[in-house]
């Protein structure tokens, strides 16, 4: 439980909380986005005005059977549509903007939004759809009424080319307030995981499907229809420039909603595809924009909750690797890391302790001391990560360095001793001074504690007799001293560079243990 809260906070830390926009900054972006939503939303209705209009009179066979004359017709349709048509338009685009009002209020407020306010976001290009399409229907059967009192056919005719011009319209509006609204939508979606809206991605395949074919399909499908019913009613040029100008129709309108169709899909693919080169290369910050309401967007937001769980293991395994080193994390990772017990392995030990570290703490003050001893440790650290050895832990001033465990060494012996040397000469440059112990042989590496809380260490004779040469090391001028079984396990032409003195009985033991030192500072026990 613990190790999960603490992931979250990790997660939560560095993703960040989602930051509210600026009052002035959502007033700018409601301002924009709503003017080009109005602006898409008037020229869709005047083209598709337009396009009827001009399929009516101009295109399409004229229905016979009625008692008035073509021009009667056409100047009662035309007058209708230039007194409705204004009316028309400021009644949807006023429905549209108290549609938009609550999402307004919010992006003003520089707020996060409620829910209510984030399903009305979400909901913009759907509401606008619905709008639009209310106002065809409505066109639709206002005209068909208005033409119904010359003839049934004429009135037929009217109201069914109204229709599909307004499936056509609807649908080209639905897609083009979809894409403009998506940085209102990015802002919405930024405060909560996005629940997929209707329609989705497969709702947008059948509007771009109803407006590329099916529509212009219907147009075809009846005037073939009323040129069998009627064949004599229409000549052979009439019925070819219908085809031609639908055909054309078709291929303009199906282009449109097809590039933004494809645009809605492709586009944020390609951000998460580069997002995921990002991530693949390293770069576990790598975030994309949610900015989408259907299922694309749900794939966004997983990405997004994918890296950043990636991030918290990494920043997991990082500070893991602080704790317990990087050799043990690998160990862990790649093999069972979680159950207790170890194998014997022989190792080599390295211990070092401060001297005089004591009336060290009783001199200077504990910022001073706390300083020291991080310094005396960051030699310790270079030292034997220079040399492949692992820091397994530090015990106060003091710091017990392993080669060979967790991870294997050719020569770890020889590595110990190079290490021991060397971290001599680290410290003379350093205002405190240290005894160093190395001892070499079997000893068991492994998990140590209980279930729910253990750590990786190394236990046996070497680790003890290597504190030991420690404590006797501090004693002399040494400084440093090896058991002769570590020099004699050394490689590599290391072993020339220690010499072997006298056999001592280390504090605890029994057995004497013949002691070397390194030969420029080999010093005999009195």
């Amino acid at each position: 439980m613990g190790a999960g809260t603490t992931g979250l906070s990790l997660a939560r830390r560095r993703a960040g909380a989602p930051g509210a926009p600026a009052p002035a900054e959502g007033a700018r972006l409601a301002h924009m986005v709503g003017r080009r939503v109005r602006l898409a939303q008037t020229a869709a209705s005047v083209l598709g005005a337009i396009d009827v209009f001009l399929l009516l009179w101009l295109v399409l066979p004229d229905p016979h059977g009625h008692t008035v004359s073509d021009r009667t017709l056409l100047l009662v349709n035309a007058g209708a549509l230039a007194v409705l048509g204004p009316i028309a338009l400021l009644v949807s685009l006023r429905w549209a903007d108290s549609a938009f009002r609550p999402v307004r209020r919010w992006l003003e407020s520089g707020r996060a939004p409620t829910a209510e306010e984030r399903r009305a976001a979400l909901r913009i290009p759907l509401r606008s759809a619905g709008i639009s399409a209310a106002d065809w229907a409505a066109a639709a059967v206002v005209f068909c009424l208005l033409n119904l009192p010359f003839s049934l056919e004429v009135a037929w005719h009217v109201g069914s080319t109204i229709v599909l011009g307004g499936i056509t319209c609807v649908a080209l509006g639905y897609l083009l307030a979809e894409r403009l609204t998506r940085p209102i939508t990015a802002r919405a979606l930024a405060h909560g995981a996005p629940a997929p809206q209707r329609p989705g991605v497969n709702g947008r395949l059948v509007l771009t499907w109803a407006l590329a074919t099916g529509s212009p399909l219907l147009g075809l499908g009846l005037l073939g229809l009323h040129t069998l019913i009627e064949p004599g009613e229409t000549t052979v040029e009439e019925l070819a420039w219908s085809i031609v100008v639908l055909a054309a129709l078709a291929i303009l309108a199906g282009l449109g909603a097809t590039v933004l169709s494809a645009k809605s899909v492709s586009e944020p693919l390609g951000a998460l595809r580069r997002a995921m080169g990002r991530v693949e290369e390293g770069d576990l910050g790598a975030r994309v924009e949610v900015d989408d309401a259907s299922e694309v967007g749900l794939l966004q937001s997983r990405f997004n909750a994918m890296a950043a769980g990636l991030a918290e293991r990494e920043e997991l395994r990082d500070l893991f690797g602080r704790h317990v080193g990087e050799d043990v994390v690998r160990e862990a990772l790649s093999g069972d890391g979680t159950q207790l017990g170890g194998e014997v392995r022989d190792v080599a030990v390295l211990f070092a302790d401060l001297i005089g570290s004591t009336s060290l703490a009783v001199r200077r003050p504990p910022r001073e001391v706390v300083a020291l001893l991080n310094e005396f440790f960051a030699v310790v650290v270079d030292v034997a990560g220079r040399h492949g050895g692992w820091v397994n832990k530090f015990e106060g001033d003091a710091a017990l360095v392993v080669f060979g465990a967790p991870a294997s060494h050719p020569d770890a012996a020889g590595a110990a001793l190079a290490a021991a040397r060397d971290l001599r000469r680290a410290l003379e440059a350093l205002p405190v001074d240290a005894g160093v112990g190395v001892s070499a042989g079997p000893a068991v590496a492994g998990n140590v504690g209980a279930e729910e809380r253990f750590e990786y260490t190394v236990i046996g004779d070497p680790v003890n007799e290597a504190a030991r040469l420690c404590d006797l090391a501090k004693r002399r001028g040494d400084r440093v001293l090896a058991a002769a079984r570590a020099v004699e396990a050394a490689r590599d032409g290391e072993a020339a560079r220690w010499s072997l003195a006298d056999a001592v009985v280390l504090r605890g033991r029994e057995t004497p243990t013949r002691v070397a030192a390194p030969v420029a500072r080999q010093r005999r026990a009195g």
